[in-house]
């Protein structure tokens, strides 16, 4: 039902001397765990897409806090296993279910539904996304519960950014992120290479 067997290349943004030591095998990726997290717990990368992994790292740099201080990007090969896969209408109408329950349990306590936001006023994409995080965090705990499975990731496309142009339905940060909860499924990490010219 709701698995997925597949490889794809994960792009991931991070400061250099953290990167060179998870190629290096002296450290490991760290999960994000934070309650806004686009698809929950999980280590992050964009998926078949190395200029926006440096387009993140970039931008991460210069937040207050950073622990990015120069920008760096590890690729990756990522086996995506039992997948919570959000391009696929079965896991579709499962993440539905998942949020009625988050619902019901929620209004059961006299608890109100967190909410996408953005981190400030002038945001235009809801980059704070508590909902979305609960309701993902909702359906890890139920197929666990009700069927003793556990995903290994998740993976979802968002259309982020400003118009790509006026009036378009494509935006200029669209990617496919993916979120690993089971670091098994990182098969392998590489330093993405330039392109270079051949005759």
């Amino acid at each position: 039902m709701m698995y997925r067997n597949q490889q794809v290349y994960g792009f991931h943004g991070i400061d250099k001397d953290i990167g060179l030591r998870i190629l290096n095998q002296e450290q490991a990726f760290k999960r994000s765990d934070n309650r806004y997290d686009w698809l929950g717990e999980g280590i992050y990368f964009w998926e078949n897409n190395l200029a926006r992994a440096w387009q993140y790292a970039e931008t991460a740099r210069k937040r207050r806090n950073s622990s990015i201080k120069t920008p760096y990007v590890l690729g990756a090969i990522l086996e995506l296993g039992n997948c919570l896969d959000l391009l696929n209408q079965e896991y579709l109408e499962f993440l539905t279910k998942s949020y009625d329950l988050l619902k019901q349990g929620l209004l059961a306590e006299g608890k109100q539904l967190p909410k996408n936001t953005g981190f400030n006023q002038n945001d235009f994409d809801f980059k704070k996304r508590e909902l979305d995080c609960a309701v993902i965090r909702m359906a890890h705990s139920y197929i666990q519960k009700s069927q003793g499975i556990h995903f290994d990731s998740v993976r979802a496309a968002f259309w982020e950014g400003e118009e790509l142009y006026e009036g378009a339905g494509f935006r200029k940060q669209n990617h496919i992120q993916i979120a690993i909860l089971n670091p098994n499924c990182i098969k392998g990490v590489f330093l993405p290479r330039d392109k270079v010219s051949y005759p």
